[in-house]
């Protein structure tokens, strides 16, 4: 499976590891804080793929993999498997959550998500996964839906080893992260021994050598013929997080084969949303049916949106006073649910997409709109917010609405909202519109 939503945030906290780490919200201290505030979620900026999307990637740059066919349905898989060496062929699901082998489908209850059968037992196995949803840790249990099949090769592996780059911000540029062992998280082969755990910085200039390539194969423990073939496959690596914008490459295990190959065999990859515009044909792989609906609707319209489990929906301009929101939304006894920036330059149409995806979720009682005008002057703002509320039905339809504006025109976009006839409570102080949200959503 490539790629999951906190995979990149995990691997980072290896970096400095086992030192004490901040929380994102402030530091409260414990008398005013009844509960914990929310740091379970964070915006993604970066694209998944499913594995078969990038094993092609990685075949483009010289990458070794097991030989591997995608298929789509249970003909197909008959059909493609005798096109594989070998007697017996590996069945993976593709969904883009982890946990994939120990999971199971809803649907009908088989167990697991990656399986090893005989060539005449591929369209039985294909039959009980193509089509249906698979649950693991990772999806909850909603689970997620597997349309697709990757059939590969079975390979006999004698040593699995680990290795990753990501971006590392102390010592700006590429992070190698390696181990001797793999196979299983990293972060428990960290906790056992932080010895094993080896670190290689990159300088984003010089780039990749041959000189540190052979380097981390030979701590990564490649011995003899290896030690050359595991370095290109490490420089090649290098060129796929470079060439494609990646902001995290996992390659866990990287396998030392019987029969002397090393090869990728299973791996997470993320691609930086920002570099969209030139890795067109990457980003043009998306799956939107891995994502949740509501997210997917509002990246049309450039809103961050996350969905949550809480009452209390979130319309925030600005990232860091979204993430403040959340906390004194939890630390005066409510829950949002969700996160929410409607950005800088909130417009009629934007506002109007991000009331009607609040309005989707059944889970949302109350809705508090926390605005702050600075470059967008609150006037603006104002008229954008009594659209998007007429444009969902107007008073009949909304849910308990609070609107804090402060700033630039504060008075003119909270006379705005009075002469509107929007039935809303209005506030310009922070903390008594997020006690009122708290309150109507109870």
């Amino acid at each position: 499976q490539f790629g999951s939503r906190f995979r990149f945030t995990l691997l980072s906290l290896l970096i400095t590891m086992f030192s004490a780490v901040a929380p994102i919200c402030r530091r409260l201290p414990a008398s005013t804080r009844k509960q914990a505030p929310v740091v379970g979620a964070v915006q993604k900026r970066f694209l998944n793929l499913h594995e078969y999307q990038a094993q092609k990637i990685f075949t483009d740059f010289c990458v070794g993999v097991p030989k591997n066919i995608p298929v789509f349905s249970v003909a197909e898989a008959a059909e493609k498997a005798n096109l594989l060496p070998g007697d017996e062929v590996v069945v993976k699901s593709q969904v883009l959550a982890g946990g994939r082998g120990l999971g199971h489908f809803k649907e009908n209850g088989f167990q697991g998500g990656v399986h090893i059968v005989p060539k005449s037992k591929v369209a039985e196995t294909a039959e009980k996964m193509l089509g249906k949803t698979l649950v693991t840790k990772q999806t909850g249990e909603a689970g997620k839906p597997n349309n697709t099949l990757l059939l590969a090769e079975k390979v006999s592996i004698e040593k699995e080893k680990y290795f990753a780059i990501l971006m590392d911000r102390a010592s700006g540029g590429p992070l190698m992260i390696g181990s001797k062992v793999g196979g299983t998280s990293i972060e428990d082969i960290a906790a056992a021994d932080p010895t094993a755990i080896i670190k290689q910085p990159v300088d984003i200039k010089e780039g990749m050598t041959s000189e540190i390539a052979t380097s981390m194969a030979t701590q990564m423990g490649f011995t003899g013929s290896q030690v050359p073939e595991a370095a290109t496959l490490i420089a090649n690596l290098y060129k796929v997080f470079v060439g494609c914008d990646c902001t995290m490459l996992e390659i866990n295990p990287l396998a030392q084969l019987s029969d002397g190959r090393v090869l990728v065999c299973d791996a997470k990859v993320n691609f930086d949303d920002n570099a969209e515009f030139r890795q067109k044909a990457i980003f043009d792989q998306r799956d939107t049916s891995q994502e949740n609906p509501m997210e997917v609707e509002a990246k049309k319209y450039d809103l961050n949106y996350i969905k949550l489990d809480g009452s209390v929906a979130c319309m925030v301009n600005g990232a860091g006073l979204a993430m403040s929101t959340m906390d004194l939304l939890s630390i005066l006894g409510g829950s949002p649910a969700n996160f929410l920036d409607v950005g800088g330059a909130s417009t009629v149409e934007t506002m109007t997409a991000a009331f009607k995806i609040i309005m989707g979720d059944s889970a949302v009682k109350s809705i508090f709109v926390n605005i702050f005008g600075g470059i967008a002057r609150c006037d603006h703002i104002a008229e954008a917010v009594v659209a998007g509320v007429k444009a969902v039905g107007g008073n009949d339809a909304i849910k308990p609405l609070v609107i804090r504006l402060e700033g630039t025109n504060v008075e003119a976009g909270m006379k705005i909202i009075k002469e509107s006839g929007v039935n809303a409570f209005l506030t310009n102080d922070f903390t008594t519109g997020a006690k009122k949200a708290v309150e109507l959503a109870k």
